[in-house]
């Protein structure tokens, strides 16, 4: 294993122990610091963006490890994407430190320019990193159904990002608030264990958190896939593979626009109607058809051989 991670990209393995640093200090702000802000533990936040760094910096960390020499494009994108990234963490631990909050906050002249910068970070990010998956798309950096599980969830990824700004149109009923998550809800309301997504009404982080991390589930659908396959003779070709990671991420797509759709007519996660359930029926629906679609791939090979 340590042999395997120092062949990653060491400038994001740094930023994955950057993360994991400020996720223990998040979680040692839980324990010591009783502070709540809109319903949650104050330092909640910076240890949920903590995780997900973490995640981030392991995928591209591993990513970049599967080109064999970096271009300047891909190095120069990189360090952008770390840098907005920690520049979003330093500016959300500051007003973590000032008991305020972080993302829409314009209330006072210090808030609006820590959301100013926050919010400049986030468009800086999303630019480095969509140019970071065009070069490594434009490239066969794995097997067949590897490479195409990582083009798909980098895409995927980044329309989650994208999500995010859905959060920017929407009206808080609160002053000094330009934005909000919540749909249907004040903020600050009952929310669900650890990610505190709205029990009461619609979530459009929900959508967010979904969309970025297709870039972890389906590469590891990709690898499943490939070790199943030692098993399960039918899908011990490539082209099965990939057609089943073609239906992982279409379903992986449709989930998050579902999850979207969901947030924004005002509806708790846990309590779909049957509009909600309906479309979730076809969504799963589509999932059979598309591995029966796969299996057919070998039943080709069998009668072509």
């Amino acid at each position: 294993m340590r042999s395997a991670l120092a062949n990653w990209n060491r400038p994001f393995i740094l930023f994955t122990v950057a993360s994991a640093a400020i996720g223990a200090v998040s979680v040692g702000g839980l324990i010591l610091d009783d502070r709540v802000l809109l319903g949650a533990p104050i330092w909640l936040k910076p240890l949920k963006f903590a995780l997900s760094f973490i995640l981030f910096g392991l995928s591209w960390g591993w990513l970049l490890s599967l080109v064999p020499k970096l271009t300047r494009t891909l190095k120069n994108a990189s360090a952008v994407m770390i840098t907005a990234a920690m520049l979003e963490m330093v500016a959300m631990i500051i007003q973590v430190f000032r008991g305020k909050e972080s993302h829409f906050n314009i209330a006072t002249g210090t808030d609006a320019l820590l959301w100013s910068i926050m919010g400049s970070t986030i468009v800086v990010f999303w630019i480095a990193t969509l140019v970071a998956s065009i070069v490594i798309a434009a490239r066969r950096v794995a097997p067949p159904s590897a490479n195409l599980a990582i083009r798909l969830g980098m895409g995927i990824s980044l329309a989650g990002m994208l999500l995010g700004f859905l959060m920017t149109n929407q009206e808080s009923t609160r002053e000094g608030i330009a934005g909000t998550h919540s749909v249907g809800v004040v903020e600050g309301g009952p929310g669900m264990p650890l990610t505190n997504w709205s029990t009461t009404g619609g979530d459009l982080r929900i959508g967010h958190f979904v969309g970025l991390h297709a870039l972890q589930v389906l590469p590891l659908v990709a690898l499943g896939l490939t070790v199943l396959a030692t098993r399960h003779a039918w899908l011990r070709t490539e082209e099965v593979r990939s057609r089943m990671v073609w239906t992982a991420g279409v379903a992986y797509a449709a989930l998050v626009a579902l999850v979207t759709w969901q947030a924004l007519r005002g509806q708790p996660l846990l309590q779909p109607d049957l509009l909600t359930l309906g479309a979730l029926a076809v969504i799963l629906g589509a999932t059979a058809a598309g591995v029966s679609w796969a299996r057919a791939a070998q039943t080709r090979e069998l009668v072509d051989a």
